[in-house]
């Protein structure tokens, strides 16, 4: 049961590495307008859930990679929890900096 806890944590963070993603590749659409910031914030909050939840896989684990206590799909879950918490908090950054430019 906790392998699929961690294999669902880690699906979570994959899924915000990539709204992450596509959020910072569309930061500013053709028209000037930010359409990136909801595609940050949820690749922020997916993230950062990811990361949660991947950590307390780890710490609750009492075996090591092999033994079925999915330490590997929580180490996942963090890294790439970390990653897609980065990437959003960097997409919404840029959101920002673009609503301000913008508007001047």
């Amino acid at each position: 049961m906790r392998r699929l806890w961690a294999t669902a944590a880690a699906a979570v963070a994959l899924v915000g590495a990539v709204v992450g993603g596509l959020a910072l590749a569309r930061s500013v659409n053709r028209f000037g307008t930010t359409s990136g910031r909801l595609g940050a914030i949820v690749a922020l909050t997916t993230g950062l859930i990811g990361l949660a939840n991947g950590g307390l896989n780890l710490a609750t684990a009492n075996g090591g990679p092999g033994t079925g206590n999915g330490v590997v799909g929580g180490a996942a879950a963090f890294v790439v929890g970390w990653i897609a918490a980065t990437v959003g908090a960097s997409a919404l950054a840029r959101s920002r900096r673009a609503k301000l430019e913008a508007g001047r």
